[in-house]
């Protein structure tokens, strides 16, 4: 079991609702309860309008009291809850490799590598350092589990934000273009509706898309300033 402290975020499942207490699983760390308050900001008429059992969602430790773990909800955000389930869905999919490969002590050999890294940054080393899979793996297993990776297409995290941009010069749609050219590579934008705009990237996770979107943005505003056309975000 992890030992949390306050701030933490953590991964946990909803349990049960009981009056206005919402009861959820932690993952790895037993029970933990939100109050009515902290799983939205402003009046909740139904808790079942953002929490209901079986939904899985990332909370922050508020505190420890004697074994119980507060937490809240509405403190979590867009951005925490992206990159906790980014890491969750890494781990869940490096596991599924070993269970492929490991069968029935899949488990218990993941076990033993949580004591000293998470399984995606362990798995890792199949690109960087093969070798120092033979702690826990035969050579056999770790090149069949270097050659699943090999094989399988890392999945790419897409952040996209909407934001308005207009130009009333004559030469607006060169402004725009010209403007917009700051956007390569994984990076997209597109049109959709009059000075509304989707700006997208994609990389192998959340916090490299995202600030690639906030560099772009801030590219694209300082360019409205100098043009002295309108945007907004």
């Amino acid at each position: 079991m992890k030992e949390l402290n306050e701030r933490d975020l953590v991964l946990c499942i909803v349990d049960r609702i009981v009056k206005t207490t919402v009861f959820v699983k932690i993952d790895g760390n037993g029970e933990g309860t939100i109050v009515t308050s902290e799983i939205a900001p402003g009046r909740i008429r139904n808790l079942r309008d953002y929490v209901i059992p079986g939904k899985r969602i990332v909370c922050k430790v508020l505190r420890i009291d004697n074994g119980n773990i507060n937490l809240s909800l509405r403190r979590v955000s867009q951005k925490e809850t992206k990159e906790v389930l980014d890491i969750y869905e890494k781990e869940r999919n490096s596991l599924s490799i070993l269970r492929s490969v490991l069968k029935e002590k899949a488990e218990e050999v993941a076990g033993k590598i949580k004591l000293e890294s998470s399984l995606h940054e362990f798995l890792q080393n199949c690109r960087t350092n093969p070798e120092k899979l033979g702690k826990y793996l035969k050579g056999e297993d770790a090149e069949r589990v270097c050659k699943i990776l090999q094989d399988k297409k890392e999945k790419q995290i897409e952040v996209k934000r909407e934001f308005k941009f207009s130009s009333k010069k004559p030469d607006g749609i060169k402004i725009i273009k010209n403007t917009f050219s700051v956007c390569q590579g994984n990076c997209e934008i597109s049109y959709l509706a009059a000075g509304r705009y989707a700006i997208k990237f994609k990389a192998k996770d959340y916090k490299k898309a995202n600030q690639e979107v906030n560099s772009v943005l801030e590219k694209i505003e300082k360019s409205a300033k100098e043009n002295k056309a309108d945007f907004e975000e």
